[in-house]
């Protein structure tokens, strides 16, 4: 199995900017792509972003595109979403998940058979 621990979210206000890393073990990191997720209060989790094996191909909600960039550190076994410009409605819980379908970047979150627990972040306005 693999164990996924998001950290770096918090309180901020709309404008301002938050990087979130998910530390991935228990698997070869690489072999698996990665996704971020959020969920707000009473709303489905929504698919951000998704990022290959390799690092170099990404996938972006229409919300988040131009705003979040997600990343990846092989050697590390972490990923990263920087997020830019955030708004009142960015602030939900955010997750980091894997899926062995390293080669691709999809937002179903049936690929995706690995979750953190997720971390909270607020955007004031």
């Amino acid at each position: 199995q693999m164990q996924l621990v998001e950290s770096g979210g918090g309180l901020v206000q709309a404008g301002g900017s938050l990087t979130l890393s998910c530390a991935a073990s228990g698997r070869t990191f690489s072999s698996y792509a990665m996704g971020w997720f959020r969920q707000a209060p009473g709303k489905e989790r929504e698919f951000e972003a998704a990022i290959n094996w390799a690092g170099d191909s990404t996938n972006y909600a229409d919300s988040v595109k131009g705003r979040f960039t997600i990343s990846r550190v092989n050697a590390k076994n972490t990923v990263y979403l920087q997020m830019n410009s955030l708004k009142p409605e960015d602030t939900a819980v955010y997750y980091c998940a894997a899926s062995s379908s390293s080669r691709y970047t999809s937002g179903r979150v049936p690929v995706y058979g690995y979750w953190g627990q997720g971390t909270q972040v607020t955007v004031s306005s």
